[in-house]
């Protein structure tokens, strides 16, 4: 039996938690299935996400449904222009009785965080998280406390109401894996969420599927999925021509200001890994590194002003590079 086979054995042997995810999701979710597979992608990856969309699209119900599955702790934050790092992270309580200080643990000490409309929140706090998601570890005051296992972030943000945001900065937005877009619904699709949640009454709730092992257990078999050399030079040649299109015979050096770092080839191979094993196979093709490629570039590829003055943003670019580049 060959490596390509034993490695499709444990593809299928893990991969029926995640038909068992996506059946569960379906009951809460309707439609979505991008953003319920990236969601699942994320979980795979190791990776946190950054969702953005305008309200009332489920985001925030998605990423609910998806922690309620699992035997995890799960904590939601609201970000508002107030809050203190020390709401994130935690802090020292003083106890005047003892005269001595306790640790009190912030939410972000969970394993699936919703981070809701993190771009309400000051650069200040937005810096603790992030740096907690990069380090997978928080100090307070003189000790520091690793973070759980998983350990998952997944942030909202609304690309409207601009009146009291604070953008992130493209740095930091580096440090999401993904950063999907989400759209609204087909008119099938408003109708059946028109039917299942136009009533006063709540459906049951979502029960627990599998526990944190598993999602561990699935990455390992994530890890092995065979990616060809060719592939690998496929994935290279597309963040080399987000950096120097010149190079690739693109004609796109006036529209293109910061190309992607080595951060996004690191995560495209591993998302077309996942993707793999989200299509049941053993091995990666060109069209799971096409279709991964926007959610892992998008907030990594930086737009000139001609680009904007002419309507293109960077999903546009990584379009017209994903179509001109040559497949393997």
């Amino acid at each position: 039996m060959s490596n390509i086979d034993l490695i499709q054995e444990r593809v299928d042997a893990e991969r029926g938690i995640i038909d068992l995810i996506r059946t569960q999701m379906a009951r809460a979710v309707v439609g979505q299935s991008y953003l319920v597979d990236r969601l699942i992608l994320g979980l795979l990856c190791d990776g946190h996400v950054l969702l953005e969309g305008v309200p009332g699209l489920a985001k925030t119900l998605s990423v609910k449904s998806l922690a309620s599955l699992f035997h995890t702790k799960f904590s939601r934050v609201q970000f508002t222009p107030d809050l203190l790092p020390a709401d994130i992270l935690g802090t020292q309580i003083y106890n005047p009785r003892e005269g001595n200080f306790s640790i009190r643990k912030g939410p972000v000490f969970a394993n699936l965080i919703l981070a809701d409309e993190i771009n309400r929140a000051p650069a200040k706090v937005q810096s603790a998280l992030l740096e907690a998601m990069q380090e997978r570890q928080v100090t307070i005051g003189d000790e520091t406390y690793d973070l759980p296992e998983p350990f998952l972030v997944l942030a909202t943000e609304n690309p409207i109401e601009q009146e009291g945001t604070y953008p992130l900065p493209e740095a930091q937005v580096d440090r999401f894996f993904f950063k999907l877009r989400v759209s609204y619904p087909t008119i099938d699709e408003e109708r059946q969420i028109m039917e299942l949640h136009a009533s006063t009454s709540h459906s049951a709730p979502l029960e627990p599927v599998a526990s944190p092992e598993k999602i561990l257990e699935a990455r390992k078999v994530v890890n092995q999925i065979y990616l060809d050399d060719k592939i690998k030079d496929y994935i290279l040649s597309i963040i080399f021509a987000t950096r120097d299109p010149a190079a690739y015979q693109l004609d796109l050096k006036d529209y293109l200001r910061f190309g992607a770092s080595p951060r996004a080839t690191i995560a495209l191979a591993l998302a077309s890994r996942a993707h793999a094993f989200l299509q049941g196979r053993a091995y990666v093709t060109p069209q799971d590194v096409k279709r991964i490629a926007p959610d892992v570039l998008r907030h990594r590829v930086l737009v000139t002003y001609e680009a904007e003055a002419e309507e293109l943003d960077s999903d546009d670019l990584i379009t017209r590079i994903l179509d001109q580049l040559p497949v393997p």
